[in-house]
């Protein structure tokens, strides 16, 4: 029987429940399916903690080499540590990884060399094609092809050693940082990071467990930061810092235990990484990170470049604006000295070292930063996410204060305020990000819309 693999593989990667959705075999025909379409001869691959990642790593690995694909091994790593080994010895990779998932999913995220993305326009529908073709008799055999080997290699201290290369840590005050790991791979990649710098560690969930026992290991939900909060309290520490399951996203709370908003994040490292470049180069943002960023970004002499909502989307406009720095209201972090690929741990290094750079708490340092007033992205289950999307461009196309675009669903922009609106490509749910210049106005245009939407 064809397997069906249309819940299986994303527009970004592959991920469903093991082994419901995909198991062992599905791994094998992946892995010889991404060999057979990116031409490699020889390819890295590493996992996360999940209890069902080292059975699906054997059997990919299985499937490139019976098409003679020389594998690396680095076993146990976060997905930018993957994108660094995928970079720093030139190789495809593959990360296998849930990210924030529960325990019972696991996924691939697939890259050319040089950490280029493989999506659904640049060789994952190609991949997707071969592995339904061959899942009911299995791959053909290769003939003529020499079988390639396997062999282990460890990335960490390189990759560790690559990223302080970039972000000057050694002249900073001592700063007490906690740490909640969501005992996702952050527990893995922290300490050796961390090692020598001037920071007082306070681990928090740094066990290695793909069962999630404390909390899921997703720190976009707000619940999943409370236990952070409460222990930057509690140790009346500098900062705290929450990474997710694979560790390529990373989210800051300050000393009074509240969140710092990713836009604040994205434009404090893009005056860093501006500042690193003589005052000088393009920033990519996506559409609903704060107004702050591009007018930070162009008071420190760099050009801001908008961009449609997905990390596709930013990495495609990083190569062709070749542009130093990316960032997303979802806590990814994209920069050019990292193979234009998302790193957490990057970001959160630049806030230590402008953290210890200065005297003053973390909330202060980010108030520049942090100019306006956000909702947060509102999600609404709607029945016709283009008739309620129509309604509401209607409510505001008599206005001549108002003005509009479409890059990704509807932006509708006035002087004191904005909004977007934007459908969900696999839920029916249109998504509200409102930005405002102070709280009561944002909670009226919030309450406004959301009225509009779910009418």
């Amino acid at each position: 029987m064809v397997a069906d693999l249309s819940q299986l593989v994303k527009a970004y990667d592959v991920r469903g429940v093991v082994p419901d959705q995909w198991d062992e075999p599905l791994a094998e025909l992946f892995g010889a399916a991404f060999v057979q379409v990116t031409d490699a001869d020889a390819i890295v691959i590493g996992h996360d903690m999940r209890p069902s990642s080292p059975g699906l790593v054997a059997a990919f690995a299985r499937g490139a080499t019976a098409r003679g694909a020389d594998v690396t091994l680095i076993g146990l790593c976060s997905t930018d540590q993957l994108y660094y080994a995928s970079g720093a010895l030139d190789l495809p990779g593959a990360m296998f990884t849930a990210s924030h998932n529960p325990a019972r999913y696991n996924g691939i995220k697939l890259c050319r060399a040089g950490a280029a993305p493989v999506g659904q326009d640049t060789g994952l529908t190609e991949i997707r094609t071969l592995v339904e073709q061959w899942s009911e008799h299995g791959a053909p055999a290769a003939s003529g092809i020499t079988p390639g080997t396997v062999t282990e290699r460890d990335t960490l201290t390189d990759y560790a050693a690559h990223l302080l290369g970039l972000v000057g840590l050694s002249g900073i005050r001592p700063l007490k940082v906690v740490v909640d790991a969501g005992n996702g791979m952050g527990g893995h990649t922290v300490p050796t990071v961390f090692e020598g710098l001037p920071l007082d560690l306070v681990p928090l969930y740094f066990e290695l467990d793909g069962t999630f026992p404390n909390h899921e290991a997703n720190p976009l939900d707000p619940k999943n930061l409370v236990d952070l909060q409460a222990r930057v309290l509690a140790e009346g520490a500098d900062i705290g810092l929450a990474f997710d399951g694979d560790a390529d996203r990373c989210f800051v709370v300050d000393e009074r235990g509240e969140g710092v908003s990713p836009s604040a994040i994205t434009a404090l490292v893009a005056a860093r990484e501006l500042a690193r470049n003589g005052g000088k180069g393009t920033v990519i943002h996506n559409l609903i990170t704060s107004w702050s960023v591009p007018e930070v970004v162009r008071e420190n002499g760099g050009t801001p470049v908008r961009t449609r909502v997905g990390h596709s989307f930013i990495k495609a406009e990083m190569a062709e604006h070749g542009a130093i720095f990316g960032g997303e209201h979802s806590a990814h972090y994209y920069f050019r000295d990292f193979w234009n690929a998302d790193t957490g741990m990057l970001a959160a290094l630049h806030v230590l070292a402008a953290l210890g750079g200065q005297d003053g708490p973390l909330s202060g340092l980010v108030d520049r930063y942090d100019r306006y007033t956000g909702s947060g992205e509102i999600n609404s289950t709607v029945a016709d996410q283009a008739d309620r999307l129509a309604a509401v461009e209607a409510a505001y196309a008599g206005r001549d204060d108002v003005r509009f675009d479409e890059l990704d669903g509807l932006t509708v922009t006035s002087t004191d305020w904005w909004f977007n609106l934007r459908a969900s490509n696999t839920e029916p749910l249109l998504r509200l990000n409102v930005e405002a210049r102070d709280g009561r106005t944002m909670e009226a245009l919030r309450d406004e819309v959301l009225a509009l939407v779910r009418a």
